[in-house]
Order: structure tokens, then sequence, then C-alpha cells
């Protein structure tokens, strides 16, 4: 019984010094301090003769020492030793490399093949050996050998990585298919790895190369991965038509008639504007959806489109289209998007809320679910504001609160609560709330509750009656009812009269929100440039950049000034909510694909 202690303890001293050591030298290593490195792997190598990391570490130490004598004679000895890890073989060439001696180097390499030759599995350990040092050439021919004598063995995924470093993007391409195609990864995997060599450049030889082999793919086995794959190219260099014929193809193939990849394609290409194509996917997923609800969906996205250009002496012709809709689906649990957009376009395109305040009302008759039930408070409520019935309103929204507690609905409610309160000039209210909601699970709703906390508390110290406050909120409350030209006049009151004051770059950022809506495009991008240049260490700053860029980038036609916007973003408001958005467009600009 002593001996096993005593033996235990011995072990456990031996470990822990082993591991110390161990400590010691990738500390020293990691600091440049070989010197001292090198006693520490010595040791460790001494002790632990078959564990490679300490071989590897070693090395590793003689060749920046410069010592490759020693190097060499330890590396000999060991491939003497019985069973020698063929990788010594790599680690003995790579030391003559350094030393320029060529012809020396090669003759160890030449023999690795010789070892795969014999025992293909090597092939994983020497061709990444290989890749470890950059001998990439090398390492190919490490992993072809393998796979060649051993067919089971599968090194696509290595030999498209190193295909990637070496710019030979037709056999990346292809070794990335051939992965997908055997089943051994992943579409989404693929292309996370082929996203990098994609630009929105449809003449560029990466994506000419692309295109060529996947056409060549679907000629020789029709999958309908391949039109996929197209598809996702085509977006990548928005040709949002094409992407649409090659959609329309897999949607025809697939059984269950989803319609999931063109109802998300009609969101891109409403995203970057290519209006044409969006309807054409609307109008198509009318005629061929077999589902009520989908098809509702689209006829009301058609609308919204009409909606943009269309004048208010024009909205006659738009509520007959509602009213059809209406008449074919009625009203019933299931068709509560019609209703609600209804009710949204009487109030807040014809000023005519009560209509739709009794329509909402009505539904809410239905059998609704918990969530339904919400869904149409939360629009009945966003109209009795506009109708100026705050209390009625903030009644619905609270009930919401109440049911919903952790879900996105129940935060959203609490945010209008704030809001509501807000336009009434209950202003501690509204602060209870939004303290509430920093915290929010929607990173939308917390940034929002943020701003609006902070624009409250920021105005409420500094004027202890809170008129620029109550002013904003007044002018914030007109621009909800659409009243744009006078919620304009409103903060243009606030700009002249409170100079100097905090509200000011609020006042700004709101007003040049409003001109844009207006098309008054060089007034809003001064109001964004006055912030910049007069608060730039403001909390508004990033907004300013953000807003600016995207300015430039949609309205003015000015990439390279929407890139410098996004760029002040990206370098100096890392913790911005833009942050990522920003980045994206960047990069979009730039030219780099984005899945």
């Amino acid at each position: 019984m002593r001996l096993s202690l005593f033996l235990f303890a011995y072990f456990a001293l031996l470990s822990t010094a082993i591991a110390q050591e161990n400590f010691l030298a990738k500390q020293y290593f990691e600091d440049g301090d070989f010197e001292k490195a090198v006693v520490f792997y010595e040791k460790l190598t001494r002790k632990n003769p078959r564990r490679t990391d300490y071989l590897q570490g070693l090395i590793a130490c003689y060749q920046q020492l410069e010592r490759y004598e020693d190097a060499k004679r330890f590396l000999t000895e060991r491939l003497k030793s019985k069973s020698p890890h063929p990788t010594l073989l790599i680690e003995l060439g790579y030391n003559f490399t350094l030393q320029d001696s060529t012809s020396q180097a090669t003759i160890y390499f030449d023999q690795v093949l010789e070892v795969i030759a014999e025992n293909p599995n090597y092939g994983y350990a020497l061709g990444y050996q290989f890749q470890k040092y950059s001998l990439l050439d090398r390492a190919v021919s490490a992993y072809q050998k393998a796979m060649e004598i051993n067919p089971q063995l599968d090194f696509n995924f290595q030999l498209a990585r190193i295909y990637g470093e070496q710019g030979n993007v037709d056999k990346m391409y292809r070794s990335y298919l051939n992965l997908m195609s055997n089943g051994k990864t992943s579409k989404s995997n693929i292309l996370r790895s082929i996203d990098a060599f994609v630009t929105s450049d449809t003449e560029s030889y990466n994506n000419t190369a692309l295109k060529a082999i996947l056409l060549e793919n679907a000629q020789k086995n029709p999958d309908i991965i391949w039109n996929e794959l197209l598809s996702w190219l085509f977006v990548q260099q928005q040709q949002y038509g094409s992407a649409f014929r090659q959609e329309k193809a897999i949607y025809k193939r697939m059984e269950n008639g989803n319609t999931l990849r063109l109802e998300n394609l009609s969101k891109l290409a409403l995203e970057a504007n290519k209006i044409e194509v969006a309807r054409d996917i609307f109008e198509y997923l009318i005629k061929e959806s077999n589902n009520v609800v989908t098809a509702l969906d689209a006829e009301l996205s058609l609308i919204d489109i009409d909606l943009r250009y269309t004048k208010k002496s024009q909205l006659e012709t738009i509520q007959k289209k509602y009213e059809a809709l209406i008449e074919t689906h009625g009203y019933k649990t299931q068709t509560l998007q019609l209703q609600v957009a209804y009710a949204n376009f009487l109030t807040f395109k014809k000023d005519d809320p009560e209509p739709a305040i009794e329509l909402l009302k009505n539904s809410l008759e239905l059998p609704l679910n918990e969530r339904g039930t919400a869904f149409i408070k939360l629009a009945l409520g966003d109209i009795l504001v506009y109708n100026k019935k705050f209390n009625e309103a903030l009644i619905y929204f609270s009930q919401i609160q109440q049911k919903l507690k952790n879900d996105v609905l129940g935060q959203n409610a609490r945010y209008k609560v704030a809001e509501t309160s807000f336009y009434k000039g209950d202003f501690e209210w509204a602060l209870t709330q939004l303290k509430v909601l920093r915290s929010s699970t929607s990173q939308l709703i917390a940034n929002d509750a943020m701003q609006l906390s902070l624009l409250i508390s920021d105005n409420s110290l500094e004027d202890s009656t809170q008129t620029a406050l109550r002013k904003y909120a007044r002018a914030d409350f007109l621009s909800y009812q659409n009243k744009t030209q006078e919620a304009v006049d409103a903060l243009e009151d606030i700009l002249q009269n409170h100079k100097g004051e905090k509200i000011e770059d609020e006042a700004l950022l709101k007003q040049a929100q409003l001109f844009e809506s207006q098309e008054k495009y060089e007034a809003a991008e001064l109001n964004y440039m006055k912030i910049i240049e007069f608060y730039s260490a403001g909390i508004l700053a990033d907004d300013a950049y953000f807003a600016l860029g995207e300015l430039y980038r949609k309205r003015l036609n000015q990439p390279d000034k929407a890139k410098a916007q996004f760029e002040k973003i990206i370098y100096n408001y890392q913790d911005s909510y833009y942050f990522p958005q920003a980045r994206k467009n960047f990069r979009i600009l730039r030219g780099d694909a984005i899945n």
C-alpha cells in the first residue's frame, strides 16, 4: 500500500514538473527567447521521446538559432529509431531548405511520396506537414498520391484550400464541388469557402470560371443543387432576373411546392431596388402558389410597390384593390395580414383612421390565438395613437406587454408604451419603460430604447421646463402622422430658438430624415454634415455617418463618398449598432461578395 502511494506521489510530481517545463518552453519561445526555450525542449524530448510537439518545438528552436547541424543530427538519430514517424523526413528536408540546400531537401521530400505509396494512410499527416511549411506543391502531391492509391480517402477539402492559396480558382472550385457532390460537406460550407473569391463583378475571372463550372456540372448531372448555386452566384452579381430564372426551375422541380426561396429572393430584389424583378416574382407567386397565405402576401407586396409611386389623387385605385382582396378572402383568422394592411392604408395613407379602428376591433372578435390577438392589438394601438387616442392605445399595448412579457412582441408593445408616453409629454413614465427595454433581446428595440432614453434624460437635465423636448416630441408625433412639412417646420423652430442646446443634434438628424422622405437630398446631406462637424463626439455621430453613407449609396449615386462614411464607422465606431451593416455595405461597395 505504501509503495502504491509512493509511486502515485512520484508520478504526480513528475507530471507537474513536465507540465511546468512545457509551459516555460512555450512561454520563452513565444517571447522569442530561444536560448532559454531550447534548454527546456531538450529536457522534454529526453523525458518524452514520442511527443511530436516537443520534438517540433526543439527543432524550431534550433532553426531559429541557426543551429542547423544540431537539428540535422537530432532528426537523423530519430529517423534511425524504431518506427520513426515519416513527418521527420519533411522536418529534415525543411531544415536543408533553410540552408538553401535544395538538392538535399528534395531527396527527403521525394522519400515522403515513397512512404505514401507504401501506406496511403499517412497522406493526411504528411500533406498537412508540407502545408505547415508552405510547401504547397508538395502538399498537393502528397494528398493526390494518397487518394490515387486509396480512393476511399478524400482530401478534396485540403486540396481546395491549397488551390485557393495558389490562386488556382478552377481547381479550387472543382475540389469544393466534388466534396459537396460526394456528400462530404454541405452547400452552406461550400458557399462560406468560396465567398471570398466571388465579387459583384460579372466579368471577373473568378465569377466567370465558377459560372462555367456550374453550367458544365448541370449539363452532366441535372441536379437541383447546380440551380441553387447558380442562383446564389447571380445574387452575388446582383443579377436578380437571372437568379429568378434559376429559382423558377428549382420551384418546378420541388415536390412540396415550397416558395420560401422565391420569397427570400423577392426581399433581396426589393432591398436592391430591383422593383421590376420583385414585381415579377410576386406575380409568379400569385399564379403558381397553392398556399392562400403566400399568394395573399404576394398581392399585398404588389400593392406596397404601387404605393411607392402612387400620388394622393390615385389612392382610390389602391383602395379598390384592397376591397377586391377582402371580397375574395373575407375577414378570417388566416387573413389578418390583409386586415392590418388595409387598416394601415386607411390611416397612414388616406388619413381616415375611424373605419380602420372599427375594422380592427371587429377583427378582435375572430377566434384568435394569443399571438394573433397581439398582432391585431399592436396595429390597433398604432392607429389609436395616430388618432390622438393615447390612453386607449396604452391599454392595448399594456395588455400585450403583460401577456407576452418575454416575447419580442411584448417588448415591442412596451416600447410603444414608452413612445406613446413620449408623444403625450409623460417623459418620466416613458423613461421607466425604456430602462427595462435597454436590455431587450431584440437589438433593434434595445438600440431604439437607448436612443429615446438618452434623448429624454439629456434634455431633462439641461432644461427643467423641458420646453425644447416638448417641441421635439410634438415634431416627432407630426412625423408619425405623416404630416412631414409640419414636422420639418417644428424642428426648424427648435434649431432657430434652441441653438447650442443638447437637443440640436437630435433635431438635425430627425429633420434630415424628413428631408430625405421629401426627396430634398441636398438639405438632408447638409444636416448630416452639420452633426458630423459640430457633434462628432456626440451619441448621434455614428447615426449621421451611416445615414449619410446610405444617402450617397442609394439616392445620390456617389459610391466613393458612401464608402468613406461606412469606413468611418468601421474604424471609429466599432460598438455602434450600425457597425455590422456599415461593414457589409463597405464590402459591397468595394466589390466583395456577400452571403
